[in-house]
């Protein structure tokens, strides 16, 4: 199991935000977190990260009890994180905005991780040297992918990929997303709806209200549901 969060609550100037939060992702799986917004989609991201801190509960990478490892280390564990508001540097070029996460860790690959990025999206490469401030939302959201899978060789956040971002570019977004199965990388997709996202996922939670509603459902099942009775 790449991913287990048991029993989490989270709380923000004493709201609880994220109430006995638990689900578990699977190596190479693909799994989409929807809901709608304030449902705790972004905090269960920033708390997997060590952003955001619980109050109980138990979050575990590999078997391993991360729930309070300093944010700065979790990276080196293979996490890479995609936020929804891109968080670029404006003056950083967009090759020095992806090595941001090796800067922070030394133990991260950088000329590996960056031949990987340019391979598999070659429209990086081109624009490298481009300050992130001369760029469209789109394609900011590209950089943002790009920083996150240099750090993301086991499990990557993405929070709202495809938010405000045009067709053809979502599309490239979902092709480049799509690769990580063969590359055995584990992804969490936060979405408010998974109109661009459900061609790719394994499995859906819904949250509601910081908590996970109606168990899991398989992707797969539901696209081929069971003929009624009698037919």
């Amino acid at each position: 199991m790449i991913l287990s969060i048991d029993a989490i609550d989270v709380r923000i100037q004493s709201a609880p935000i994220l109430r006995g939060l638990s689900f578990d992702i699977e190596e190479g799986q693909i799994v989409g977190l929807v809901g709608r917004n304030g449902a705790g989609k972004t905090t269960t991201m920033r708390t997997i990260m060590g952003l955001t801190k619980p109050v109980s509960g138990t979050i575990r990478i590999d078997g391993k009890d991360v729930t309070r490892l300093a944010a700065y280390r979790r990276p080196a564990l293979g996490l890479g994180y995609m936020p929804e508001d891109r968080r670029l540097v404006p003056d950083l070029t967009v090759e020095e905005n992806m090595l941001l996460p090796a800067w922070v860790n030394g133990d991260l690959d950088q000329a590996g991780g960056l031949k990987f990025i340019y391979d598999l999206m070659p429209e990086l490469h081109d624009m490298r040297e481009r300050k992130s401030m001369l760029l469209s939302g789109g394609q900011q959201k590209m950089v943002a992918l790009g920083r996150a899978l240099l750090a993301g060789t086991r499990l990557l956040l993405l929070d709202e990929p495809f938010e405000g971002v045009a067709p053809a570019l979502a599309q490239r977004l979902s092709e480049v997303i799509a690769t990580l199965k063969d590359e055995k990388r584990s992804a969490l997709i936060a979405q408010s709806e998974l109109s661009h996202a459900v061609s790719l996922l394994d499995h859906e939670y819904v949250i509601e209200r910081g908590e996970i509603v109606a168990g899991v459902r398989d992707i797969a099942d539901a696209a081929n549901p069971p003929a009624p009775a009698g037919e």
